[in-house]
């Protein structure tokens, strides 16, 4: 079981309870449409007000350790970013008493640290298309050291313990200590270790699928599907919360492939820290599309990897030949 008197333990778990109840107030009590980023992905309400309370909250603690996190705040510093920092600023007050706009847009701001031996690295919001249409969505937090993900944590406001949707669930991992979920809104619950599918046929296998198609490419996936004979009907689901459910066994592979209009992107850090931990610590093996480690090493992007591929850990090799056969293809 993890320490969870543990004080970066103890603080991950506090501040995903807390980014989750805030996420889920702004869904409730505001038109969550904010500001669009330069790549058009939509920012929330929610996006700027968790980075700020969390990266606060991890500096007050942690203040020797830098937090790597998705968002900025110069769009809210200008006219048009007026009326969403007014908002953000209120819903983060609720959290922290002495928020004022130039104090929230401070703390996002410590958020804008390059990455290093040791950093926080923060998203949100993962899935922020799946939050405005009350899809799947998670806050993902984790603690990479020497370029290695040691300490992480996803708060899923949708999906029960056992990673079907749900009431709500954290999941937590420590390296070489397991993957363990609990109610996310039950501090008192017993926690759960996770654990991958026992899946070995790779026909057999259930493939998650993202909800936005422009993330990826569905046909070469539908062609390595077809490749793996997998007849099973896919699971779809946004975010990172794909990774919360494969640690519990809900499926056997995820896959993010480059979009056919997006050929140059690379992965950016936050999107798969925390997850890429539960999932290893519940026995299953992260990689890019062509069998390398996920290299955390190289700044705000996955630079060194190109796309994704997730598993149980025992259909993982044969996932591999049938990408390297569909790619080699194009």
């Amino acid at each position: 079981m993890l320490d969870l008197s543990d004080p970066q333990t103890a603080l991950l778990l506090s501040v995903l309870r807390n980014a989750a109840a805030l996420s889920r107030a702004v869904r409730a009590e505001t038109k969550p449409a904010g500001l669009t980023k330069g790549d058009l992905s939509p920012v929330t309400v929610g996006d700027f007000a968790i980075q700020a309370m969390v990266a606060r909250r991890l500096h007050d603690a942690f203040p020797a350790i830098p937090l790597v996190g998705e968002e900025d705040s110069v769009d809210l510093r200008t006219d048009n970013g007026a009326a969403v920092l007014e908002a953000v600023t209120w819903h983060v007050s609720r959290f922290e008493a002495d928020a004022t706009p130039e104090a929230v847009c401070r703390w996002i701001e410590m958020g804008g640290s390059d990455t290093g031996d040791r950093f926080w690295t923060l998203d949100p919001i993962d899935g922020t298309k799946g939050f405005l249409r009350g899809g799947q969505y998670v806050v993902a937090l984790a603690l990479v050291e020497n370029g290695v993900a040691v300490l992480g944590g996803l708060a899923c406001p949708g999906l029960d313990p056992d990673g079907t949707p749900g009431a709500g669930a954290v999941v937590l991992a420590r390296r070489g200590e397991g993957a363990w979920s609990a109610p996310l809104d039950n501090p008192g619950a017993a926690w759960q270790r996770l654990g991958v599918s026992a899946c070995t046929n790779p026909a057999q296998a259930r493939m998650m699928r993202s909800f936005e198609a422009g993330h990826t490419n569905p046909g070469q996936i539908d062609d390595i599907a077809r490749a793996m004979g997998i007849t099973a009907e896919p699971v779809p689901m946004d975010s990172q919360a794909k990774y919360a459910a494969l640690a519990a066994g809900c499926a056997e592979i995820q896959l993010r492939l480059l979009s056919p209009t997006r050929l140059d992107y690379k992965e950016k850090i936050w999107d798969h820290a925390a997850g890429a931990l539960v999932l290893e610590e519940a026995g299953g093996r992260v990689t890019d599309l062509y069998g390398a480690p996920l290299d955390f090493t190289r700044g705000r992007m996955l630079t060194a990897n190109t796309g994704l591929l997730a598993t149980n850990g025992a259909v993982h090799d044969a996932a591999l030949a049938a990408v390297r056969q569909v790619l080699e293809k194009v």
